[in-house]
C-alpha cells in the first residue's frame, strides 16, 4: 500500500507546475513541509517489514528528491520570468506629461479675504452644511411664519424616506448659523469668519444659482459701535479692491441686525464714472452688514446690555466676479478647464 502511494505521487511531482511564485510555495508547503504528504509517508515507513525497508526506503528517497528539484525548477523558472519582464521596463524614460490644473478662483478669493480679515484678528470657524431651523433661523431672530424666511427659502430634507412632511432639518442657506454656534460655545470677545457653501431654492442662470459661497463676519466685544465696522469694512475694500476704493453703507433689513446697511464699492472698472457693469451708478454692491440685533445675542445667551457687536456677510462669487470680470456665475462650477486655466498665473 505505502509503495502504490510512493509511485503515485512520483507521477505527480513530475507534473507539476506553478504560474508565480505563490504557487510555488504552495507545491512545497503541500509536499515537503511538516505536515506534508511526503513527511506523512516518511512516518508511515516506520511501519514497513524489515524485509521491505531496503526497498520502500529508496522510493522514498528518489520521491523527496525528484519532488525537491522540481520545485526548484519552478522557482527559477518563475524567477527567471519575472525577470524577463522587469527588464522590458525602462525606468530612464521621461513619463508621459500629465496636465496639472489649478487653484480654483472661488478659492483664491476666500482665501485672500480671510488673509485680509486675519490681519486686523479674525479667525476661522466652520460649521455643517446640514443643520437645523434653530441655528439657522430660530436662533437669528427669524419668527416662524416670517416673510424674512422667504428671502432665504433653501431645501429642507426629510427625515425618514418617502415621509412627506415638515421637518426642521436643512441646508443651510447662510453661514450664519455658524456665527449662532459660536457665541453658544465660546464667550466673548468674538472675532471670527465663517466661510463656507449654502443653498437656496432659486433658479439657475448667470446671475444666480442654487448653491454659492460666503463669507460672513462676527464681532462681539464691549462697545463695539457702528463706526467699528465701517471702518473694518472700509479697511477690506481697500485691501480687496484697490486704495482708491471707496464705500457707501444704504439702510437696508436683516433679521438678525438693526440697524442694518448694504455696502456699495466704486465700481473698480469704471472708477465710480458709470459704466454699463454698475449700471451708471458708479457704485456695485457687494456686502450686508449691521450691528447684532439684542435679541440673537440674548438668544446666544449673551448679555446684550453689556455686550455689542457688528456681522457682515458677502458672496465669495459676487467678489470673484468684480476683481475677475465673470460674467456667468454657472462657470464656476461646471469644471471647465479652459475657464479655470485663465487662472493659472493667479
Amino acid at each position: 500500500m505505502l509503495k502504490d502511494n510512493i509511485q503515485s505521487l512520483l507521477a505527480q511531482v513530475s507534473e507539476l507546475s506553478a504560474a508565480n511564485a505563490e504557487e510555488v510555495e504552495a507545491l512545497r508547503i503541500k509536499y515537503l513541509s511538516k505536515k506534508g504528504e511526503i513527511t506523512a509517508l516518511f512516518n508511515e515507513f516506520r511501519n514497513v517489514p524489515n524485509e521491505q525497508k531496503r526497498e520502500i526506503g529508496q522510493l522514498l528517497n528518489q520521491l523527496r528528491q525528484q519532488t525537491e528539484s522540481r520545485i526548484n525548477e519552478l522557482r527559477e523558472k518563475v524567477e527567471s520570468q519575472k525577470s524577463k519582464v522587469e527588464s522590458k521596463l525602462d525606468l530612464t524614460r521621461t513619463p508621459d506629461p500629465i496636465s496639472l490644473g489649478t487653484r480654483h478662483p472661488l478659492s483664491l478669493v476666500r482665501e485672500e479675504i480671510i488673509d485680509i480679515f486675519s490681519r486686523i484678528g479674525f479667525t476661522v470657524a466652520e460649521g455643517p452644511e446640514v443643520e437645523d431651523d434653530k441655528h439657522v433661523y430660530g436662533m437669528l431672530n427669524f419668527a416662524p411664519e416670517h416673510p424674512a424666511r422667504d428671502m432665504q427659502d433653501t431645501f429642507f430634507i426629510e427625515k425618514e424616506i418617502g415621509v412627506q412632511k415638515p421637518t426642521d432639518v436643512l441646508l443651510r442657506s447662510h453661514t450664519s448659523s455658524v456665527q449662532t454656534r459660536v457665541m453658544t460655545s465660546q464667550k466673548p470677545p468674538i472675532r471670527v469668519l465663517c466661510p463656507g457653501r449654502v443653498y437656496r431654492n432659486e433658479a439657475i442662470s448667470a446671475r444666480a444659482h442654487c448653491f454659492f459661497h460666503q463669507v460672513e463676519g462676527l464681532y462681539i466685544d464691549k462697545n463695539v459701535s457702528f463706526a467699528d465696522l465701517r471702518e473694518a469694512l472700509l479697511y477690506f475694500s481697500k485691501e480687496m479692491f484697490g486704495p482708491d476704493t471707496k464705500i457707501r453703507l444704504r439702510p437696508s433689513y436683516f433679521p438678525f441686525t438693526e440697524p442694518s446697511a448694504e455696502m456699495d464699492i466704486s465700481c473698480n472698472i469704471c472708477g465710480g464714472v458709470g459704466c454699463s457693469f454698475c449700471k451708471g451708478t458708479g457704485w456695485v454692491e457687494i456686502l450686508g452688514c449691521g450691528m447684532v440685533d439684542p435679541n440673537v445675542l440674548e438668544a446666544c445667551g449673551i448679555d446684550s446690555k453689556e455686550y455689542s457687536g457688528f456681522a457682515f456677510g458677502m458672496g465669495v462669487e459676487r467678489i470673484t466676479n468684480l476683481k475677475y470680470r465673470v460674467k456667468d456665475l454657472r462657470l464656476f462650477s461646471e469644471n471647465d478647464v479652459r475657464f479655470l486655466r485663465q487662472f493659472e498665473a493667479c
